[in-house]
């Protein structure tokens, strides 16, 4: 974290300055199984991809509007960060007649529809596999199209940190305002600095699910062990995770 960041992108870049292979996003679904973990340096690769993607593939600019209609999980965590280092506005469960883009997950594709504009899907397989034999009617396969762009992005556009850069139930905040929120909100949360480790089970679709599930950690130079279907696992089967992933801190 350096003082001087201004959006959740700035974050990204300077974890990614600090200590690149360190583990930022664990992430667990506990009704399939799945475990995948990924350092700063794998995070900021997907982002770099996916920024890739809405600016070029999709020719999203500063100010437009992506709705995410996806649950707590890493590919999201992903596709927030791509937003900010773009400059569009995440919409977190958003209505996609509004919005100019969907990205949508199992559950949400016939509710995307509603978008006019270019639809993503998402399978939420383990490993982030691809549709078999292909993506939903209306749709493009992000886990297709996503390898093909470059490791490296550059905004064609400066993100302005005061302009709005995310929605989450009916509450809106710029960049600047989701950096100052997630710093402030650390210490709340158990996150004290680099090496905290905080397993969060909340879902995405409230500021307090994002920034335990995401903000908070990168803001404070920590981790998060994010869980989906947490209510699944016992609480012997927590208590381990707890241990063997060296979690300082839960949200739950």
């Amino acid at each position: 974290m350096n003082v001087t960041d201004r959006t959740p992108a700035d974050l990204l870049r300077s974890a990614l300055a600090a200590d690149p292979a360190r583990p930022l996003v664990t992430f667990y679904d506990d009704a399939t199984g799945e475990r995948v973990e990924l350092s700063v340096a794998t995070f900021a690769n997907w982002v770099a991809k996916t920024s890739n993607l809405l600016q070029d593939g999709m020719s999203a600019e500063p100010g437009d509007r992506v709705a995410l209609l996806l649950p707590a999980h890493w590919q999201t965590a992903v596709w927030l960060l791509a937003c900010a280092s773009v400059g569009v506005i995440a919409d977190v469960d958003g209505d996609p007649a509004r919005a100019d883009f969907v990205v949508a997950g199992p559950g949400r594709f016939e509710a995307g529809l509603a978008c006019g504009g270019e639809r993503y899907a998402l399978s939420l397989a383990p490993l982030g596999r691809r549709f078999v034999p292909g993506p939903p009617q209306g749709y493009a396969d992000y886990a297709v199209e996503v390898p093909t762009y470059g490791d490296r992005f550059v905004a064609y556009a400066p993100v302005d940190p005061e302009a709005a850069g995310l929605v989450v139930a009916g509450a809106e905040y710029s960049g600047a305002e989701i950096v100052e929120r997630a710093r402030d909100g650390a210490a709340g949360l158990g996150l004290t600095g680099p090496g905290s480790r905080l397993l969060s089970g909340l879902p995405y679709d409230t500021w307090e699910g994002l920034a335990a599930g995401l903000y908070a950690p990168l803001a404070s130079g920590g981790s998060v062990v994010l869980c989906r279907n947490l209510e699944r696992a016992g609480e012997e089967t927590v208590a381990q995770r707890i241990e063997s992933e060296r979690v300082t801190a839960t949200a739950r």
